[in-house]
């Protein structure tokens, strides 16, 4: 890059807080760079039913025990203290969430508060045929499907397991029961490069948006390496070439992470998140909380607050809120991935929630 990336990002947050209006709500959670907080991802478990390269390890995992899982009156309790500061948009996440058992319990809960916009739900898909239903019924809206091949065999190369079948069946599951349904893809160069085509063309004859995610330094093998990421820069070329021009879409919402386009054939959406090569953290509006109630300011910090006892034990809202408010004051311009030294988190994304 022709700016030091910290630099550049420093820029472009100063800007941002320069114009953000006068009038924005003292109970907002704006951080020091003008960044406006109102989303919050919430994982329900660290447990997954796969073992996915970028993510899981492939030896055994110590997954936390259940009972330090916080549990679903103590996530409704905070959800519904931090709406009242801006809160909005919930994402469920995990590993997978829908190995922590009833989680349409939930969604009902959340739903119930009447406050939050968006609730949504990110999964590998495998157990959602099952559930999709229960999931309507209780309110949740929209759905994000990790699909990352249509091949048994390079399905297995990936997740160490067999089960891309499954995977299909959820997707046409969700669809059944009209939820908002998007795809997610993670490419990596020497395990499903050569796939990216055919997964565009699934999403288009289903007209499913489809975003394609750079593979970032969050795997627990800590084999992530710039030689086995594929930039969105380069997924674009090859598809321009297969489907014809990119057509950039209008951004609606400067805080969401993917840069989506339009075939020019008017034929379905496609985004790219490229967390790494074109980073949007001058945009980032998103708390994470951890399935043991740790909160995080950033997928890439090392820091972590320890909300759990707080919304266990019943403290009020104030106590929440400082410690809240304190996360928020605290969180970095950008994740530095790009910069010299940058080191990864101690955890792997499973433990810390997609």
């Amino acid at each position: 890059m022709s700016l030091p990336h910290s630099e550049h990002l420093m820029k472009l947050v100063t800007l941002r807080r320069n114009s953000t209006s006068q009038d924005v709500a003292q109970n907002s959670l704006v951080d020091r760079f003008g960044r406006v907080h109102s989303s919050l991802r919430v994982s329900v478990t660290d447990r997954c039913n796969i073992r996915c390269r970028y993510c899981m390890p492939g030896g055994d995992v110590a997954f936390m025990p259940t009972e330090r899982w916080l549990s679903f009156d103590s996530i409704a309790r905070l959800v519904r203290t931090l709406s009242k500061v801006g809160i909005r948009k919930i994402r469920i996440t995990g590993g997978e969430p829908l190995m922590r058992p009833k989680l349409h319990e939930l969604i009902r809960m959340i739903g119930d508060l009447g406050s939050i916009e968006d609730l949504a739900l990110t999964t590998n898909g495998m157990l959602l045929a099952d559930q999709a239903d229960a999931l309507k019924r209780a309110g949740l809206m929209r759905i994000n499907i990790s699909l990352d091949t249509l091949q048994e065999e390079t399905f297995f190369n990936i997740s160490r397991r067999q089960g891309v079948s499954k995977v299909l069946e959820g997707i046409e599951a969700a669809l059944d029961q009209r939820f908002d349904v998007r795809l997610n893809a993670m490419v990596l160069r020497d395990m499903n490069l050569d796939e990216v085509t055919s997964l565009v063309s699934f999403a288009r004859s289903r007209n499913l948006p489809i975003r394609f995610i750079e593979f970032m330094p969050l795997d627990a093998d800590r084999e992530w390496n710039q030689e086995r990421m594929v930039s969105g820069k380069e997924l674009r070329e090859r598809l321009s070439k297969e489907f014809g021009r990119l057509l950039p879409e209008s951004r609606t919402d400067q805080s969401q992470p993917a840069t989506d386009y339009r075939f020019e054939d008017g034929k379905g959406v496609v985004g790219f998140i490229d967390t790494v090569t074109q980073p949007f953290c001058s945009g980032c509006n998103r708390l994470r909380l951890t399935a043991d109630g740790i909160l995080r300011n950033c997928l890439f910090g090392k820091e972590g607050w320890d909300i759990g006892p707080l919304v266990q034990e019943g403290c009020n809202e104030a106590q929440i809120l400082d410690v809240v408010r304190d996360c928020v004051a605290k969180k970095h311009a950008a994740h530095g991935i790009s910069e010299a030294g940058f080191q990864p988190p101690a955890l792997a994304m499973y433990q810390i929630g997609g």
